[in-house]
C-alpha cells in the first residue's frame, strides 16, 4: 500500500503552516505523537530518577520503554546499548573524551571531508591531546562520493578510529557503510558512525552493519530536540565515563550525566511510535522481505523505513528533475535521476547571479523554506571552495512532502531566473 500522503500529513500540527518545509535536513516537523508523549509526561508524570514514589516509578517506566523502542529501531541487542543526550554534537564530544583514554601517541584517526563537524572536531581535537595522526579522506567533487581509493590507502595505516557518515547532510550521498565497516575493522579500527541523516530515511540495523557506535537525532526524524547514542555494550562497560560519584557506574546510565530530558525522551518514544504506525498502516508489502529476521515492533519499524524509502525514491527523482531544469543552477552531490538509491532527498545547490542566503530569503517571500550556508559540514564547503561565497542552498524532502511542493519549488526558482 503507498504511502497515503493527506492521512500521513495530518499527524503534523506544524504542516498546518501555509508554507512547504524543505529546511528537513536540519530538523522535521513535529509528529503529533510525539507532542502527546512529552504532554502526558510533564502532567502525568513528570517527576525526577528513581523515586520510591508513584510518579517517578511511572516516569521510569516510560524512560525504559523509550530506550527498548530506540533500541529496535536501531536494532541494537541491548536497550542498555542506548545512550540518551541533548544532540549528537554533545554525546560525540563525550564520547570522544572516553575514547581518548585508549589513544596512545602516534595512532591514527580517520575522519571524512564529506562529515558534517560533529564527526570531525571530536576527534581532531582528541587527536592533537594525544599527539595522534588524523587521516583525512577525500570525496570526488563531481559525484560528491567518498573516494573509496583514499579511504582504503588511510586503513594501510591500521588507525585506532574511523568517524564517518552514514549519509552527508550537505550532498546527501549515502555512503557504503557495511563495507566501510567491514574494512575498517579488518585492520582493527573502532567504527563510529554518524546516522544523523540517514535515520529519517532508511531502516537502520547496528548489528548488521556491525559498528561499534552510532548516534542519532531524533528532530531530525520526527521527534523533539534530542538524540541517543547506540554503542557496543562491552566497548560502554569498559570505557572510563566522566560522571558524578552517586552516579551508576554501568551503562548506560554511567554516561548520562545529570538529570536527563525526560519529557524529551517521552517525545523520542512517541516519534518511534508514529513510524511504528507507518509500518503497520503502510508497510504489509515489506512483511515477507523483514519478517524472517524481525518480528513485532522490530518487524513494524523496518517495515515503516521500507516504505518511507520507496517513496522518497519517488520525491527525489522529481526534485532532481527539477533542479537540473533550472538554467544557472548547479547541483553538488550524486545528481542522476536514475541513480535515486544513492542518496537521502538532500540536495545543495548554487544558482547564478544569487548569494545562497539572498536565494533562502527570495524562497522564503514565496513561502518556501530552505537552508543557507554550510550546515555545519564545513569540510564540504571548503572542499567545494564554496565556503567564501556563502556556501550552497539546501533543500531536503521527507515523507510528508508532497509532489506538488516539489513542481513548487521549480516554478520559483524558475521565476527567480527571469
Amino acid at each position: 500500500m503507498p504511502l497515503d500522503l493527506p492521512t500521513i500529513r495530518e499527524q503534523f500540527p506544524g504542516l498546518q503552516r501555509k508554507a512547504i518545509f524543505f529546511d528537513n535536513p536540519g530538523g522535521t516537523q513535529i509528529s503529533q505523537a510525539s507532542l502527546e508523549r512529552m504532554t502526558a509526561y510533564l502532567t502525568e508524570c513528570n517527576a525526577n530518577h528513581a523515586g520510591a514514589f508513584t510518579t517517578s516509578r511511572a516516569s521510569d517506566e516510560i524512560l525504559d520503554l523509550a530506550r527498548s523502542s530506540v533500541a529496535a529501531f536501531v536494532n541494537a541487542s541491548l536497550s542498555e546499548e542506548i545512550v540518551f543526550g541533548p544532540n549528537m554534537t554533545s554525546l560525540t564530544f563525550n564520547l570522544s573524551r572516553s575514547l581518548a583514554h585508549w589513544m596512545e601517541p602516534n595512532d591514527h584517526v580517520v575522519v571524512t571531508h564529506l562529515d558534517h563537524d560533529a564527526n570531525i572536531r571530536p576527534w581532531l581535537l582528541i587527536a592533537e591531546e594525544r599527539g595522534c595522526k588524523v587521516l583525512w579522506v577525500d570525496f570526488d567533487v563531481e559525484s560528491g562520493k567518498l573516494d573509496l581509493d583514499s579511504y582504503h590507502a588511510a586503513l594501510e595505516s591500521k588507525p585506532k578510529l574511523v568517524a564517518v557518515g552514514y549519509a552527508s547532510n550537505a550532498l546527501g550521498t549515502i555512503n557504503p557503510l557495511p563495507r566501510l565497516v567491514k574494512d575498517a575493522q579488518e585492520v582493527g579500527a573502532l567504527v563510529y558512525v554518524d546516522a544523523v541523516q540517514y535515520a529519517p530515511h532508511c531502516p537502520l540495523d547496528v548489528q548488521n552493519l556491525g559498528c561499534d557506535f552510532l548516534v542519532c537525532s531524533a528532530y531530525k526524524f520526527f521527534g523533539p530536540h534530542i538524540a541517543f547514542l547506540y554503542g557496543r555494550y562491552d566497548l560502554l562497560a569498559e570505557l572510563k565515563a566522566y560522571k558524578v560519584r552517586p552516579a551508576p557506574d554501568n551503562p548506560p546510565w554511567k554516561f548520562e550525566t545529570g538529570t536527563q530530558n525526560h519529557e524529551g525522551i517521552a517525545g523520542l518514544l512517541g516519534a518511534i511510535e508514529y513510524l511504528e504506525w507507518i509500518g503497520t498502516s503502510f508497510g504489509d508489502v515489506y512483511r515477507e522481505k523483514y519478517s524472517q529476521r524481525y518480528e513485532g515492533k522490530h518487524l513494524h519499524l523496518k517495515q515503516a523505513m521500507a516504505a518511507i524509502r520507496a517513496y522518497e525514491f519517488e520525491i527525489s527523482t522529481a526534485i532532481l528533475q527539477v533542479l537540473n531544469s533550472v538554467p544557472g543552477l548547479v547541483i553538488y552531490g550524486p545528481n542522476d535521476p536514475r541513480h535515486a538509491e544513492e542518496r537521502v532527498p538532500t540536495f545543495s545547490f548554487t544558482m547564478k547571479d544569487w548569494h545562497p542566503r539572498q536565494l533562502a530569503e527570495a524562497l522564503n517571500e514565496k513561502r518556501i523554506y530552505v537552508w543557507d550556508g554550510n550546515y555545519y559540514a564545513l569540510a564540504v564547503t571548503e572542499r567545494l571552495g564554496l565556503e567564501k561565497q556563502g556556501g550552497m542552498v539546501r533543500v531536503g524532502a521527507v515523507h510528508y512532502n508532497t509532489l506538488e511542493e516539489v513542481e513548487q519549488l521549480g516554478h520559483a526558482l524558475k521565476s527567480l531566473t527571469t
